[in-house]
């Protein structure tokens, strides 16, 4: 386990609203702290004084902004920036009443930039833009209607009058918050050098996977695009990876699947580049009534889906600490709230501090089968509400993570099933899923390198250039091999674009630049790579196991080659074992050697595990290497060893009891430091003591 303490790299950090505090001081590389208000400078100087990197982070398209709202900033009220619903409401943030979404206006985003811009002497080294988000159902507002007559030169159309306008009304808006974020980062970075600073931007997001299922339009790949954006913070939680979906004609929450895809997604706004990014945990979700053994089974759930992406090795650990640490939930069969359990504390700790370790250079994967991408386009964001349904007050099954899913009305569209039904079949059948933004194949040289079969649809999202099929061809000539389904029947398909009036659908442009025959029923050679069109809804393939096994069985004749069936998908990074068994394949897998269990705040040796259905496991492998330092619930600082000693100092929250294993020659004859417990077996020792952010000075002797 790495023991440097150095900070460059910024591999962990965690953000935060609530002033300093030693419960809540995670002893990370950095801190974003959260929000403008008169305490951000105290904040900011504070949690520096701790020993941190510090970040500002606020939200783009959300806050309190009542001084621009009102009219004190600059003389006119601008309500009529807040997103806005067909019923002429306000869409509000949160249980919030005065905290509307914003339509990104040039003023408003003038706004953003005075208000960001005293951020910058306060000498932080980056500055998080989160959650550029517009609601797919909004769109009604009067500076929308004037945002649409300067972007289309055309009168505004109610976005819920006919697919088209729908679809132009989310281009719009990724346009809007694109414009925005593009204008405040390269300003504020621009008068940062002036200043002679360096000022990183970044931009926390969720996942185009989420965004498209919960209906909102973000920039998403077009942050790619945008020169003075540093990289992202994929924010894939509980909250949003326990939104149900269907698979076998069975509706149910599916948290590790969804994350795992949803990590899977986020990749792509990185990759390739030399921009960062962080995969977001989040131990408490935003829904405050789960109890504490739900919040810590759908926490493991999310980690583990994102350690099974080792292309990503930085973390934000926690949003809210001061959530996790200081405010009490249910416990199981209980309704009194309670803080957090001592061994909960310490299994997040553990695994917040392992997390560091994660920049392995080998990866060995339990099984090299074929590798599937789902194809997943922005514009899937622009098809999500349903226009013409009768009316512009429709809510469309609004969703947020707050809403109890399984009741909602509308949670049919909710499920988004055209997707899941690409993407579940094959996962569940135990092969390497990964969602592939369709955006970056044009000028990404390298985007489908990891793919040996490509699903691809027009059922639910369309091509913005004419470019994404030749590069589809290029690739499938190569030797790469493309699956698409469609019936032709989704009324998107008669917007007008750039293959209307040429070609009935998208996909026959597909096949033309492939030189394919889009009615041959069975695969077809293209180049050195195939080809298969088949005839059916996507959203087909979630009705019953029969139809699942039916897209299995066509990617399986494109995949060729090694396709073992099975329940489990699992790789190793260094020494770390990440492995899960997928609840609904069935079966269970067992695990044998010798290992430390790190989801266990005990820190076991296990020789021999049998994980049931939908269990998970994170293990590190004793035999791998003769790294001292195993795992900590602290972090470990100043290592010095020699032959007969062994000295560190292990910064932890305040309240929280650490477990550190470490490898030894043998059990200490001697040991000083505030440890009030410890255990020797088998060449492993395990101290136990109380977190102290400072540091607990500890010293063995052998």
């Amino acid at each position: 386990m790495a023991n440097s303490t150095g900070k460059d790299g910024e591999l962990t950090g965690f953000q935060e609203q609530a002033p300093y505090d030693e419960s809540i001081d995670l002893r990370t590389d950095f801190v974003m702290v959260y929000g403008l208000n008169e305490t951000t400078p105290q904040r900011i100087a504070r949690w520096r004084d701790a020993g941190y990197r510090v970040h500002l982070m606020t939200g783009i398209s959300w806050g309190t902004y009542q001084d621009y709202l009102d009219g004190s900033w600059d003389g006119s009220g601008h309500w009529d920036d807040a997103q806005t619903a067909g019923d002429g409401s306000p869409i509000l943030h949160g249980e919030s009443t005065d905290i509307p979404y914003m339509v990104p206006t040039f003023t408003f985003t003038e706004y953003l930039v005075q208000k960001l811009r005293p951020i910058i002497e306060l000498g932080v080294e980056g500055i998080h833009l989160e959650e550029p988000e517009f609601w797919a159902r909004a769109g009604y507002s009067e500076s929308f209607k004037r945002e649409w007559q300067a972007f289309f030169n055309e009168p505004w159309q109610p976005p819920h009058s006919t697919p088209e306008a729908h679809f132009r009304s989310g281009q719009l808006k990724q346009h809007l918050l694109s414009r925005s974020l593009d204008r405040v980062t390269s300003v504020l970075r621009d008068e940062a050098l002036q200043q002679g600073r360096q000022v990183r931007f970044y931009v926390p997001t969720h996942s185009l996977l989420n965004y498209t299922q919960w209906q909102i339009i973000s920039p998403e790949s077009r942050l790619r695009t945008l020169p003075s954006i540093d990289g992202a913070i994929a924010q894939v939680w509980t909250g949003t990876s326990r939104t149900p979906n269907v698979y076998a004609g069975k509706v149910a929450e599916r948290t590790f699947e969804t994350a795992y895809l949803e990590y899977g997604i986020a990749q792509d706004l990185t990759r390739g580049t030399d921009r960062r990014m962080w995969f977001l945990h989040d131990p408490i979700e935003d829904h405050p009534d789960r109890t504490w053994e739900d919040y810590l089974a759908n926490w493991q759930r999310t980690l583990i889906a994102s350690l099974l992406h080792p292309g990503v090795a930085r973390y934000e650990v926690a949003p809210w600490p001061h959530r996790i640490f200081n405010r009490p939930y249910l416990r199981e069969g209980s309704t009194e709230r309670e803080l957090i359990p001592p061994d909960t504390a310490t299994s997040y700790l553990i695994a917040m501090n392992s997390l560091r370790d994660l920049d392995q250079p080998e990866v060995r994967w339990a099984q090299e089968g074929p590798r599937i991408g789902i194809a997943l386009s922005d514009t899937a964001m622009f098809q999500r509400w349903a226009p013409g349904g009768g009316s512009a007050h429709s809510d469309g099954g609004h969703y947020d993570g707050l809403q109890d899913a399984l009741a909602l009305e509308g949670r049919e569209q909710l499920h988004f099933s055209d997707f899941y039904g690409l993407a579940l079949p094959p996962l569940y059948d135990g092969q390497r899923v990964c969602p592939v933004q369709l955006e970056n194949v044009i000028d990404t040289p390298d985007a489908l390198d990891d793919v040996d079969v490509l699903v691809l649809s027009y059922e639910f999202q369309k091509p913005l250039a004419p470019g994404i099929h030749y590069a589809l061809a290029g690739w499938v000539n190569r030797g790469g091999s493309l699956l698409y389904v469609g019936d032709g029947a989704d009324p998107y398909h008669e917007i007008r674009s750039w293959w209307t009036g040429r070609y009935d659908t998208c996909a026959d442009h597909l096949a033309e630049a492939l030189g394919a025959d889009r009615k041959h029923d069975g695969a077809q050679p293209v180049g050195q790579g195939r080809v298969r069109f088949i005839a059916s809804r996507p959203a087909d393939f979630t009705e019953s196991p029969e139809r699942a096994a039916d897209l299995v069985a066509a990617i399986r004749e494109l995949a060729g080659g090694t396709w073992e069936s099975t329940n489990w998908l699992s790789v190793q990074r260094g020494p770390y074992l990440i492995s899960a068994v997928l609840e609904e394949t069935g079966g269970s897998h067992v695990v044998e050697g010798t290992y430390l269990d790190l989801l266990d705040p005990q820190l076991p040796v296990v020789n021999r595990r049998e994980l049931a259905p939908g269990e998970l496991t994170w293990l590190r492998d004793l035999t791998y290497d003769n790294e001292p330092l195993l795992a900590s619930a602290g972090r470990i600082v100043d290592w010095h060893q020699d032959q007969s000693t062994i000295h560190f100092t292990c910064e932890a929250p305040r309240g929280v009891q650490v477990t550190t294993a470490l490898r030894v020659p043998s059990e200490p004859t001697n040991l000083t430091g505030d440890v009030t417990a410890t255990h020797y077996a088998n060449g492993i020792l395990w101290l136990h003591h109380p977190g102290v952010p400072a540091g607990t000075p500890i010293h063995l002797t052998f």
